[in-house]
């Protein structure tokens, strides 16, 4: 996992700030890249067994349940969240794409196990590594949000580059994910593992990082740096260069200016079907959906009921007691004039 290593290094930086209270995204439009949400979702709320929540259909609804209760948080914090999904998968990134599923279907075996045999808490363990977001979960998510009246984006591609895209534009302030790749597609400004929870500051762990501060720790200019993300490896050329870490991998750009100059000079040798400058052209100016439009819209209080409630067999009670408070929290934005630049 390349990424990750990226990831490690930057860390390493001590050059993020840890976000403890709402106060640095206050009245922030948050560009949040969904399918992690999602994925945290399925991770956390489960049954007694260590199951998905399901209705009596037999479907699963633990996102649903997250999503719904989770955002009107946000919006109470006076955050305006925009939720962006992935597209169809970028061409290069369907082998990677297939290792990832038939990784979690072999887990799928032993979580269902876990679950036979009463074993909760290894089911929620092994859960995390065997759920996967099906096409009728991300429909069923977007149906909800919108119906909440909440701003989703489709992706050409890759949810974090069309998130670093709005940023750039400055058609969002921040990002939110948990895959350090934001920072190769150019995302100015980004928290990393800020988690959808109920209290989502209560647990120090969400660290906001600037692609400035980063560069600048690093000495490096923004083209070296995804010279150095590809050398680490990518989803692109997933693995990176074996034995070369995240030290060595800084130290090859430093010595030698770009990923070019490090393959000419045979210290290494390129593996990969696709050429470099490709896929560093990809994180430059990646495919991105430039006409999206982002505006809170009243929530179809009827419709919302009928998909949560009748659809979905949520609580009656609870839903309408959730619907005012996700009203309340969406006039509080307009009173606090946070919505009025984007409101349509």
């Amino acid at each position: 996992m390349g990424v990750q290593k990226l990831g490690q290094l930057i860390r390493e930086l001590n050059v993020g700030y840890v976000l403890t209270s709402p106060d640095t995204l206050r009245g922030k439009i948050v560009a949040i890249d969904a399918l992690p949400t999602i994925y945290q979702m399925l991770a956390t709320i489960r049954d007694k067994r260590g199951y998905f929540l399901r209705d009596k259909k037999g479907r699963i609804t633990s996102h649903l349940v997250g999503l719904f209760n989770r955002t009107i948080k946000l919006l109470e914090l006076r955050i305006i969240p925009v939720f962006v999904f992935d597209g169809p998968p970028h061409p290069l990134k369907l082998q990677i794409i297939r290792e990832r599923k038939e990784e979690r279907m072999k887990w799928r075996e032993e979580f269902l196990k876990a679950i036979e045999e009463g074993k909760r808490e290894e089911a929620i363990k092994l859960g995390k590594r065997a759920m996967m977001a099906t096409t009728d979960i991300i429909l069923s998510a977007k149906e909800l949000l919108i119906l909440m009246g909440i701003p989703v984006i489709e992706a050409k591609h890759d949810a974090e580059a069309q998130a670093a895209f709005m940023c750039k534009r400055k058609d969002a302030h921040i990002a939110a994910t948990r895959d350090w790749d934001i920072f190769i597609y150019g995302c100015p400004e980004a928290v990393l593992h800020f988690k959808l929870t109920i209290t989502p500051f209560d647990v120090p762990k969400a660290t906001l990082y600037r692609l400035d501060d980063i560069l600048k720790a690093l000495q490096i200019s923004y083209e070296q740096f995804i010279d150095l993300a590809i050398l680490l490896g990518t989803d692109f050329n997933p693995g990176g260069f074996e034995g070369i870490g995240p030290k060595t991998a800084l130290k090859l750009i430093k010595l030698y200016g770009s990923l070019e100059s490090i393959l000419k000079s045979r210290r290494l040798k390129w593996k990969w079907d696709v050429p470099p400058e490709r896929i560093r052209e990809i994180f430059l100016h990646p495919p991105v959906n430039e006409k999206y439009h982002i505006e809170i819209r009243e929530p179809n209080e009827e419709k919302l009921y009928e998909f949560l409630v009748e659809e979905h067999d949520f609580n009656k009670t609870r839903v309408r007691k959730r619907l005012r408070e996700l009203y309340q929290a969406i006039n509080a934005l307009k009173m606090s004039r946070s919505l009025e630049y984007f409101l349509a």
